[in-house]
């Protein structure tokens, strides 16, 4: 059994690649963290916490006042939204408005909202 040097460096790197694969697997997490609040369900919860606390407001509010409502509801977890802020407020209202083509600032959806 004369193999070349070639052969054994290829057999030790396939065996190497292999078990380095498997750390990179065992290490990655699998299941969702308990404050994971990127989840399609966080999400909805925060777009029906903002609706209701528009809702609430009268639909005259600007943004920073929209936030320390929704931030200083007893419906808000602060330990499950830790990452919540303005900016992200800001971003679900986007995405509200882009789903919803003929509404442009917070006192249409007001509007809306009470037209229901």
């Amino acid at each position: 059994m004369d193999i070349e040097i070639t052969t054994w460096m290829m057999i030790f790197f396939i065996i190497l690649l292999v078990v380095n694969m498997w750390k990179i697997y065992a290490f990655l997490p699998n299941k969702t963290l308990e404050d994971d609040d990127t989840t399609k369900e966080s999400h909805n919860e925060l777009i029906a916490l903002v609706l209701k606390t528009i809702q609430k407001s009268g639909g005259e509010v600007t943004l920073n006042e929209l936030f320390d409502s929704i931030t200083d509801s007893a419906e808000f977890d602060s330990k499950h939204y830790w990452r919540f802020n303005h900016n992200r407020l800001k971003k679900l209202l986007e995405q509200y408005y882009l789903e919803n083509k003929d509404i442009y600032t917070i006192e249409d959806i007001y509007n809306q909202l009470k037209a229901q």
